[in-house]
């Protein structure tokens, strides 16, 4: 297995509890394909670089796990579908 890194950019005017409940879907989707979560960093609003869409802002949380292909394939389709992620990019960490 390789590890991961997956920065997810949430909507900002998302409610506290569906923070919490993205957050733990992703974290379920990585562990239902076969990966394994070793961390995950929230950290918090931020303001964005360059607008996107509306947004000035975006709350920040990144994930550290394993997996193999079907891992990534899946959590890749799932965010790219997930209305409350603006923007996401997972990359292979180095050894």
């Amino acid at each position: 297995m390789r590890t991961y890194e997956c920065m997810i950019i949430l909507d900002p005017s998302m409610e506290a509890e569906a923070i919490d409940n993205s957050v733990n879907r992703f974290a379920d989707v990585i562990a239902k394909n076969g990966g394994k979560v070793e961390n995950v960093s929230r950290w918090g609003k931020r303001r964005l670089a360059y607008k996107i869409g509306q947004n000035t802002e975006g709350y920040y949380v990144v994930y550290n796990f394993q997996g193999e292909n079907q891992t990534v394939n899946e959590l890749n389709r799932v965010l790219k579908i997930a209305d409350e992620v603006i923007r996401h990019m997972i990359v292979v960490l180095g050894k």
